[in-house]
């Protein structure tokens, strides 16, 4: 396989370069800094015309989207085991992962970058509370999940084995820190998150990234 992963730190395409960095397996990260606009140059909108992270080539050919990335990763490292292969534990991982995308993620997004959403600076100033708000009782719903898991006699989130909701809800709850949600606001949230990033694979891919896992001090 020849694999490249375009990223950017601390997006969401953390999640396919931990899977990627724990597969073992070689591959090209490769750094889009959003800030510079490199989203937007004619080469990389070759490559994903929607100017997006994360993007993982395949032998030259692009995926897009984190859950279309994170099905093919499980499908070519299947001993990996990244989801689950009984046919019930698969869909609810799936159910999760596809939240943490498709809700928890654009909730934030309202906050971070609420000009994608309104074009009238009062419009925008009042997203960033509201949705605040809204992603405060997300993260309230991930710490809920997390604190299932010892009933469950499980250590990660789709079971016994490190997956993407793992490194996703670290993402997500490190975010939540540059929104000026503190981490004792969920703290076994935080618990889980702090050993979600010294997992070797995960403490690599923060290095190259150059994360800060609690943003608090600096939002």
């Amino acid at each position: 396989m020849n694999l490249k992963l375009y990223f950017a730190p601390g997006a969401c395409s953390f999640v396919p370069h931990v899977l990627l960095e724990m597969s073992g397996a070689e591959f090209e990260p490769c750094m889009v800094k959003l800030h510079k606009g490199e989203q937007n140059s004619a080469d990389y909108q070759a490559i994903n015309p929607r100017g997006q992270v994360p993007v993982l080539v395949n032998g030259g050919r692009p995926i897009t989207q984190i859950l279309a990335i994170v099905l093919h990763l499980d499908q070519i490292f299947p001993q990996m085991g990244f989801l689950p292969t009984e046919p019930m534990a698969r869909a609810q991982a799936l159910s999760t992962l596809a939240w943490m995308n498709n809700t928890v993620h654009p909730t934030f997004t309202h906050i971070f970058m609420p000009q994608k959403f309104s074009d009238q600076p009062d419009v925008q100033a009042a997203l960033k509370p509201y949705n605040t708000q809204l992603f405060r009782g997300m993260l309230g719903e991930l710490q809920a999940l997390v604190q299932t898991l010892p009933n469950q006699g499980q250590p990660w989130l789709s079971g016994e084995r490190f997956g993407p909701l793992d490194a996703y809800s670290l993402t997500l709850t490190r975010w939540g820190t540059m929104a000026g949600i503190a981490p004792e606001a969920h703290p076994a949230l935080w618990d889980f998150v702090e050993k979600v990033a010294v997992e070797p694979a995960v403490a690599r891919v923060m290095a190259r990234e150059r994360l800060q896992l609690n943003m608090t001090a600096t939002a």
